[in-house]
């Protein structure tokens, strides 16, 4: 981060699109600058800044800032309002003897176009704005050279006929982009698809995203792209297999019957009196964590293997397992403080249909809730080098 030193030097320099001043925290200011920012659209491939607590004449306002403003700093980077993820740092507060600065230090994104609630913001010079389409088609052409994700890559064998266009058009479309910019949208269904990552138009072809989002047969194309349940009789895998189940379907549908198979058929519930003779229920499972636990497999598993996710159900746990270890800047020193995107595309997807809260929260909530439901701390075994599996007890009391 920047020393007190380098912050007196962007405050004297008025001249530079990669500096924004501003006096207010409030989400619907600090989103669209973040967002501007990681856009990078002049290209100076560079870290930009925020400097808060600073007039647009670059004099310091004799603003105080408290541990509360902090939190709703860094609350940009995590509600999922901007998307994809932006990569953010905020500093220390700096006290000067007009007034105190924080400054919000963000690196370009890698896979633009970026946007804040819908809308892709860039800078131009001194200026701040809604891009128009020429320009998203700028920051999508960028992206191609600095693809490194799996779900960013095209898949070369496959054309718009391998997706299911409609779910698209009709049900994440409205989820993503704002109303004002769908009733100017004049742009054809590959430039659409492009601008969110689903189709890559220098190949003109569905990225993996896109098939595992929409595709017609996802597993067809990517044999690893599905889930396998299976619920034994006893405690071990050499016990008789008492049921199973094989979800392989497109995300934009799968996702809700995953949801409905965890929370009708998997968590139960029953009552128990208690000491007053009131009965309360009790559930095997918390529903919610147990989600979280498979969304975050879904989320972060390699799709690159042919392995499916497994989730085992035994008569005491259930087992999750996932192709793909801890990810880039994620170890067994800092899970499950940090976080890092195998997929970012499906991170952002997964973000609009409602399936993740909010980035590097759910493991954490999802830890505290099992143990407060009697389900004990889950069990991550960090230690596989390609696979990732958390083990869930049953509660206690069931």
């Amino acid at each position: 981060m920047v020393t007190k030193e380098e912050v007196s030097g962007l405050l004297a320099d008025m001249e530079s699109n990669y500096i924004e001043r501003t006096i207010s925290v409030r989400e619907d200011k600090l989103g669209p600058a973040v967002c501007a920012l990681s856009n990078d659209f002049p290209n100076h491939k560079r870290p930009g800044y925020i400097l808060l607590g600073v007039n647009d004449n670059g004099q310091l306002a004799g603003c105080t800032w408290t541990d509360q403003d902090l939190q709703k700093i860094g609350n940009v980077k995590t509600n999922g309002n901007v998307l994809p993820q932006p990569s953010m740092t905020v500093s220390d507060v700096f006290h000067f003897s007009k007034g105190e600065v924080v400054v919000i230090e963000v690196i370009p994104s890698l896979f633009p176009p970026v946007r804040y609630d819908g809308r892709c913001w860039i800078r131009v010079g001194p200026r701040r704005d809604k891009a128009s389409i020429d320009e998203e088609k700028i920051l999508i052409e960028r992206r191609a050279s600095n693809v490194k994700t799996y779900d960013l890559l095209p898949a070369l064998d496959t054309n718009l006929t391998d997706m299911n266009l409609d779910y698209f058009k009709i049900t994440y479309l409205p989820l993503t982009i704002e109303e004002e910019v769908l009733s100017q949208n004049n742009r054809d269904i590959e430039e659409q698809l492009a601008s969110l990552r689903f189709y890559d138009l220098t190949y003109n072809c569905p990225t993996n995203a896109g098939i595992l989002v929409f595709g017609k047969k996802p597993v067809y194309f990517i044999p690893g792209a599905y889930i396998q349940y299976v619920k034994f009789k006893g405690d071990d895998m050499i016990s008789d297999v008492d049921f199973e189940k094989r979800f392989s379907g497109a995300f934009i549908t799968e996702l809700k019957t995953i949801d409905d198979f965890i929370k009708n058929i998997i968590v139960k519930e029953r009552p128990v009196r208690g000491d007053s003779f009131r009965e309360t229920l009790i559930s095997n499972y918390h529903y919610w964590s147990l989600r979280e636990m498979v969304m975050n497999a879904i989320m972060h598993r390699s799709y690159e293997s042919n392995a499916p996710i497994y989730i085992y159900e035994f008569i005491n746990r259930i087992e999750i397992v996932n192709s793909g270890g801890l990810y880039g800047a994620v170890n067994i020193h800092n899970f499950p403080n940090a976080s890092d995107y195998r997929n970012v595309v499906l991170a952002e997807t997964m973000k609009v249909l409602g399936y993740v809260n909010r980035f590097n929260y759910g493991i954490k909530r999802a830890i505290t809730q099992l143990e407060k439901n009697g389900n004990g701390t889950p069990i991550f075994d960090l230690t596989l080098i390609s696979k990732f599996k958390v083990t869930i007890n049953i509660n206690k009391n069931w």
